[in-house]
């Protein structure tokens, strides 16, 4: 074949620019009325991630049972900062995502998996405009918020997720602008976002205890 070939993304996979701060508990009301400010699509799932064996740098999981997503870090290109309101490293990743069916074992997660439920809350910014969307894949450049309730071995946790996605060029400043818009009221009670608490969920999964395992 000869010439310049469009780039596939079966083999090339979708790129994206991501932060996440992870909270145990269960955020507050004041917490949902502030991230109520912007117009957001509503869903509940329930996400696997294989966690044994350990793949340092790798991400599998099965997204609601209905796809299988291997995402692959691809280094961190420096700290996301809002001055007075947040801070924490941004991960780039490359991910594919393939139809699948729910991995299971007389119904339950097989071992080696562990089965995290979400209810999440979320919009996507891009070129300025913000609009509702119910979190999942998508082409469409720009930038994805989430507020994450999730639960876990019977706790509860909380997540504030930025994930931007699109032409590798304008990730960062997709990124960039929406944490600036949507941390431009701070949070309730003057909470602060904090590098301690910034983790994907591969990461923050890596050092939970298993309850099956007691780990």
């Amino acid at each position: 074949m000869t010439g310049a070939q469009a780039e596939n993304p079966i083999t090339e996979g979708a790129r994206s620019l991501e932060v996440r701060w992870i909270f145990p508990g269960r955020a507050d009301s004041e917490v949902a009325g502030w991230f109520e400010r912007f117009p957001a699509g509503v869903e509940q799932r329930e996400d696997s991630y294989l966690i044994n064996p350990q793949l340092p740098g790798l991400s599998v999981k099965t997204r609601g049972g209905g796809a299988l997503e291997v995402k692959v870090y691809r280094g961190s290109p420096g700290i996301l900062e809002v001055a007075g309101r947040a801070r924490g490293r941004m991960e780039s990743w490359q991910k594919w995502s393939f139809p699948c069916s729910l991995l299971s074992h007389g119904g339950a997660a097989p071992a080696g998996w562990v089965p995290v439920h979400k209810r999440i809350s979320g919009f996507s910014s891009a070129a300025g405009q913000v609009r509702a969307r119910v979190p999942g894949p998508g082409a469409e450049p720009g930038c994805m918020v989430e507020l994450t309730e999730v639960h876990r071995h019977g706790q509860a946790w909380w997540t504030l997720g930025f994930e931007a996605s699109g032409p590798a060029s304008l990730l960062r400043r997709e990124l960039e602008a929406t944490a600036a818009l949507v941390l431009a009221e701070a949070l309730p009670g003057g909470m602060e976002l904090d590098t301690d608490q910034a983790q994907s969920y591969a990461q923050w999964l890596g050092w939970q205890p298993d309850a099956e395992t007691g780990r």
